[in-house]
């Protein structure tokens, strides 16, 4: 995520000039209540934290407002791509999905517009002609520590929560009038529960507290099916991405006095293999089985408009080693122009693979 330049004396006197918290769960479900027709937005490449933000956030709106189908009160859209199990959670929710450099419809012009899981312009782009001429009616449910805040006034934002389906499952009860998350209807707790798992690596990862499994067993209660769901996620792998894979341990580079390993995948890796953007997701988690190993990256070469462009995820492990602190991977994003959160976190760079692994190593601790 990009990050804001300093902020002036006015500015930080202001809380709706900075990233920071403006709102709560109430206010934004009364707000809801007053819009007729509503978009939901997410950051490009929705993986299940932003898809299940905005489906259930929807699918709750819809069922209030008594819409189905092609009436729906509520639509989400996604800038492609998206996870190939994506579409068959999505459905029959009505979404659209866009391609880019393919504009954002412009024949809606709808009473509101919340974005989730994201309140960065960078993470947002297909939509930045759509959005800008509306941002007086823009609501930001989010769980990032940055953002660009010029974007709404009007933000949701729970930087201490493991995934953006929590603050967003709290708007879903408002809406509904139910006292917590286990009276959801299922196919309202089920991409609840796909945000969750996911954002915190199927509970696995430093963000699981006793809140991510309090949420977790609500919605277990409210009926999500587990098992189902982590074969839907994590036991249908294509042959492509298990190629690709093999292509990134292949590119395994330890850089020793970091305590980091880096892995790289050209735009040649991805033809060869006939994988997907999307593909070389969770790759970054598998070095961290080594134990001297602090931070791992995965730099991914990806094409644009504008041209080739390095993408970087960044994972950190969240204890010390030898002494030394956990890694803070958003303060080192922030230094490529990216951010996120402490553990997890990642960039977007105008350079080759090359000048992107040099910087990237000299911004490491």
């Amino acid at each position: 995520m990009t990050t804001q330049s300093s902020q002036s004396a006015s500015q930080k006197e202001d809380p709706s000039s900075i990233w920071t918290n403006t709102t709560d769960a109430k206010a934004v479900a009364d707000w809801i209540d007053s819009k007729e027709t509503l978009v939901l937005l997410t950051h490009t490449k929705p993986d299940g934290d932003a898809l299940g933000s905005t489906l259930a956030l929807a699918r709750a709106i819809n069922l209030k407002r008594g819409t189905t189908g092609a009436v729906s009160a509520a639509e989400c859209w996604y800038a492609a791509p998206m996870p190939e199990w994506g579409a068959k959670m999505a459905v029959p929710t009505k979404f659209r999905l866009i391609n880019p450099p393919q504009p954002a419809p412009a024949v809606l012009d709808p009473d509101g517009i919340i974005i989730c899981d994201t309140g960065s312009w960078s993470q947002l782009a297909p939509f930045k002609e759509f959005l800008e001429p509306r941002l007086d009616k823009t609501v930001i449910i989010d769980h990032h520590l940055q953002g660009n805040s010029e974007i709404s006034t009007r933000r949701l934002l729970d930087t201490t929560a493991a995934a953006a389906v929590q603050p967003t499952a709290e708007v879903c009860c408002h809406l509904l009038g139910l006292d917590n998350a286990s009276q959801l209807p299922v196919d309202i707790a089920t991409p609840l529960y796909v945000g969750l798992a996911t954002d915190t690596g199927w509970f696995k990862h430093s963000n699981v507290n006793g809140r991510v499994m309090h949420l977790a067993g609500e919605l277990l209660d409210a009926g999500v099916n587990h098992s189902n769901l982590f074969a839907m996620l994590y036991q249908r792998d294509r042959t492509p991405r298990l190629k690709l894979m093999a292509r990134a341990l292949e590119s395994l580079e330890i850089i020793k006095d970091k305590n980091a390993a880096i892995m790289t995948l050209t735009l040649e890796d991805f033809k060869a293999t006939k994988a997907a953007p999307g593909d070389s997701g969770g790759f970054v988690d598998i070095p961290q089985s080594i134990e001297a190993i602090r931070v791992v990256a995965i730099l991914n070469e990806q094409h644009d408009p504008e041209g080739t462009f390095t993408k970087i995820s960044l994972r950190s492990k969240p204890t010390e080693w030898d002494g030394q602190p956990p890694v803070d991977v958003n303060a080192v994003c922030q230094k490529l122009g990216g951010g996120g959160h402490a553990r997890a976190s990642g960039a977007k760079v105008r350079h080759g693979l090359e000048q992107t692994k040099k910087l990237l190593i000299e911004a490491l601790p």
